[in-house]
C-alpha cells in the first residue's frame, strides 16, 4: 500500500460532532467513497497482504462492508458474501448462520449471520472492513467461518484500532492510522 493512499485516506476523514446529546465525536469516512482514486485503490491495497494466502472469497460485514467487501473481491478476482445485522434492513432468505460478537467499542454484542450456501469447506475467507475497534465483530466472522467449514485467512480494514496484541492474534491489517 502506497503511502500517498494512506495520507489520502488521513485528508478526507473527518471526525465529526453529532450534537449535545452524544458523548464522543462520530467518524465520517464518507470522503473516501466520493474521492474517485481513493475509491479505485482500496480494493488493491486492501487485498495486497492477502493475496499470496490465496483467498478463495472475501467477507464483510453490513454497513460499509458492503461497499468495501466487492471492491476487494473484485481486485482478487473471487467472490463476496455480506454478513448481515438483523438491524439492517431485510434478512437475506434461506438458511443462515449466526453468532454474536463479544462487547464492541460501545458494549453492545453484535449479531452477524452469513447465508450457509455461500460459504462452506475449502472456502479462504479474507475478511474486510473499514474500521476494526474492538476486533469483536471480526471475532464472530471468524466464528461463522469455522462452524461452516471454511478458514479465515484475516482481515484487512481502512483504520485499525484495536490493541496491537488482538490484531497480531486475529491478522488484522491496516492501511492507515488517524488522528485522534
Amino acid at each position: 500500500m502506497s503511502a500517498e493512499l494512506s495520507k489520502r485516506l488521513v485528508e478526507l476523514f473527518r471526525w465529526v460532532d453529532p450534537g449535545p446529546d452524544t458523548s464522543h465525536l462520530v467518524s465520517d469516512v464518507s470522503g473516501w467513497w466520493r474521492d474517485p482514486a481513493t475509491l479505485a485503490a482500496l480494493g488493491p491495497a486492501l487485498v495486497a497482504p492477502f493475496r499470496s494466502a490465496r483467498p478463495t472469497v472475501v467477507v464483510a460485514p453490513a454497513v460499509t462492508g458492503f461497499l468495501l467487501g466487492p471492491l476487494a473481491a473484485t481486485a482478487l478476482g473471487v467472490g463476496f458474501v455480506p454478513a448481515h445485522k438483523p438491524g439492517d434492513g431485510r434478512l437475506p432468505a434461506g438458511p443462515l448462520t449466526w453468532a454474536q460478537s463479544p462487547p464492541d467499542f460501545r458494549g453492545r454484542r453484535v449479531d452477524l449471520a452469513i447465508r450457509q450456501q455461500h460459504l462452506g469447506p475449502g472456502d479462504r475467507v479474507l475478511v474486510v472492513d473499514d474500521w476494526v475497534a474492538t476486533a469483536a465483530q471480526v471475532q464472530a466472522l471468524y466464528e461463522i467461518c469455522t462452524t461452516l467449514g471454511a478458514e479465515p485467512l484475516g482481515t484487512s480494514a481502512v483504520v485499525v484500532d484495536c490493541p496491537p496484541p488482538v490484531a497480531a492474534a486475529l491478522r488484522i491489517h491496516a492501511l492507515t492510522t488517524l488522528p485522534s
